[in-house]
């Protein structure tokens, strides 16, 4: 159940055995079906969560009632409202699972816990926020200069295992086009190749 987790973590900073093990009894074991909530807006985010299997999806909903996905979040990677969870404030997102999955949740007060008995964790959830805010400007800066195809490529290069795993939809979504704009693009690309 925490051999992924444990990869994840001492790929990016060395730990000993007994030091992930003291990391893994913060974190809570649980599965997600299919469509349920991880997070609803409204509310605040008390998690962070590891996906073990499965998929999940950080997402707003606007004034006329359409989604606006901000994340996914498939095998060995991370999802959460940070500002929610860090700040304690209610949610402007909703996380949800796009298939049955399985989590890791670490509550805030756990997290707390863990960097104190385990050191070497903050220099990983450091690691993490850079990595991120690196992954946030970058999409940024995509959606305010590149067009819909460029962003699309820039997609299928940085996230290949997503194009896989997620309806069209739900990427058409997430790149703030139409999923028959998608689908154009994806004939184009096909019948330029």
């Amino acid at each position: 159940m925490f051999d992924l987790l444990h990869t994840h973590i001492t790929k990016r900073v060395p730990m000993t055995r007994e030091e992930f093990d003291l990391c893994a009894r913060f974190f809570v074991h649980k599965k997600i079906r299919k469509r349920q909530f991880v997070l609803q807006e409204g509310e605040v985010c008390k998690h962070l969560a590891f996906v073990n299997d499965g998929c999940l999806r950080e997402y707003t909903v606007d004034h006329k009632g359409e989604e606006h996905i901000l994340q996914f979040a498939i095998r060995d990677w991370w999802i959460s409202d940070l500002t929610s969870f860090l700040s304690g404030a209610k949610s402007t997102h909703t996380i949800d699972a796009l298939q049955d999955s399985e989590v890791l949740l670490l509550e805030k007060e756990a997290r707390d816990a863990m960097l104190d008995a385990v050191p070497a964790m903050e220099r990983y959830f450091r690691l993490l926020l850079e990595t991120n805010y690196i992954a946030t400007h970058r999409r940024i800066n995509q959606s305010l200069s590149a067009s819909a195809e460029e962003r699309y490529l820039a997609f299928i290069k940085t996230y290949p295992r997503l194009v896989e795993q997620v309806p069209q939809n739900q990427i058409a979504s997430y790149l703030g086009i139409t999923p028959q704009s998608l689908s154009r693009i994806r004939k184009e690309l096909s019948r330029k190749a």
